[in-house]
């Protein structure tokens, strides 16, 4: 190695040190990816709030039809926002870029995502856990993980006790059983106190308001309409000007850093999930996220699920194996949440490989394109989609 090239690391390593010192974050360039096909307001809402990000010196790719240039900003050019999606899964898989921002995504069942806001009555962060996606068709097995995710995401970005509380929604008597008992098993949670007279975790709608909770446990719908309401209640809904977006989709199996914001987000909203991207990363959230699961497992948590199920599940004369694992990326929209993981069970029977996922619009299956076709007769003859 040259001495001119053994000066330049070590310059370049005393800069980062700098950084680090006076910032609090390294000066390693971590690119964000953010899709601009798609928004209600245009695509140059989005190019303007990658600006904003890229103010703050985080590094962001844009996906769109637009080329713009600027320091820290980079368009990747594409035709459609399909074609933009495709382009996002390949940089994430290439390590091109360690986080994205879109406004649509298909999670499978189990990765749900932790949306962030700011409440009106003390103007402090919330983590709403979960606003989109589904942890589990189990109601309240899905609530036990989402605050297990909300823990995690708010750990990663700094919060290092957070207060979980747990909104008085269908489900939720249950849910707090559930966590006590991981609590007296050795798992540690910082249970929140309700603001009201009578105390207790279960959250009521004043606490949403005051953030009587760092993390507000509920289900995802519950969750999406909050996180809409409180990111544009002050423009009348059709824009959302205040927020961080719907949040990183979490789940014990899934490892991209995909942050997901509507396509009513405003410049504030998108620039704020650019940043939220950013802290996930810092915060290093696939350790945090392995760390909590080791710890709620070793604490019984699968012990809990399966007690939670015990007698609700129904038996079956014959298991139906999964055909061979092949790529899936066509989706069957119209299934009941309730009737998903019986859909594919289905197509199994019949030698579809199929999987269960979330979609932009609710639950779907997801098929390879070749059987697509196919699959879809049988959903229709069995009644599971018109």
């Amino acid at each position: 190695m040259s001495d001119e090239k053994i000066k330049k690391i070590v310059a370049s390593t005393f800069l980062d040190l700098a950084q680090i010192l006076e910032t609090g974050q390294s000066g390693k360039k971590m690119p964000i990816l953010v899709t601009a096909i798609g928004s209600e307001h245009g695509e140059e809402t989005i190019y303007n709030a990658a600006l904003e990000a890229a103010k703050k010196g985080i590094c962001v790719k844009v996906i769109g039809t637009r080329d713009v240039k600027a320091e820290n900003l980079e368009s990747i050019l594409v035709s459609s926002e399909e074609e933009g999606h495709k382009k996002m899964d390949e940089m994430l898989s290439e390590k091109v870029a360690y986080g994205a921002v879109t406004m649509h995504y298909p999670f499978p069942i189990g990765v749900s995502t932790v949306g962030r806001v700011i409440t009106p009555a003390a103007g402090r962060k919330m983590y709403l856990a979960t606003t989109t996606g589904t942890s589990s068709v189990n109601r309240v097995e899905g609530m036990i993980k989402n605050a297990i995710y909300g823990i995690i995401t708010a750990k990663a970005c700094g919060v290092n006790q957070p207060t979980v509380g747990i909104l008085n929604v269908d489900g939720a008597r249950q849910t707090e059983i559930a966590l006590q008992k991981l609590k007296e098993n050795g798992y540690d949670i910082n249970f929140a106190t309700s603001g009201r007279s009578d105390g207790g975790m279960i959250m009521r709608g004043n606490d949403l308001l005051t953030a009587s909770a760092d993390v507000m446990v509920m289900d995802s719908l519950t969750g999406n309409v909050l996180s809409k309401l409180l990111s544009s209640y002050t423009t009348g809904g059709k824009y959302e000007s205040m927020g961080f977006g719907y949040g990183p989709g979490i789940g014990e199996d899934f490892d991209k850093l995909i942050m997901i914001v509507s396509r009513a987000s405003g410049v504030p909203v998108i620039a704020g999930a650019i940043e939220f991207a950013k802290e996930m990363l810092l915060g290093e959230y696939q350790k945090v996220l392995a760390a909590e699961f080791n710890k709620a497992r070793k604490a019984g948590l699968n012990d809990i699920l399966v007690e939670l199920k015990a007698g609700k599940r129904e038996e079956t004369a014959v298991e139906v194996k999964a055909p061979p694992k092949e790529v899936v990326t066509e989706e069957i929209l119209g299934i009941e949440i309730m009737d998903l993981e019986d859909a594919v069970t289905c197509l199994w029977k019949a030698g579809i490989y199929a999987e269960s996922g979330m979609g932009f619009t609710g639950p779907v299956v997801l098929v390879g394109e070749h059987n697509l076709e196919q699959a879809r007769n049988i959903l229709s003859q069995k009644k599971f989609i018109g």
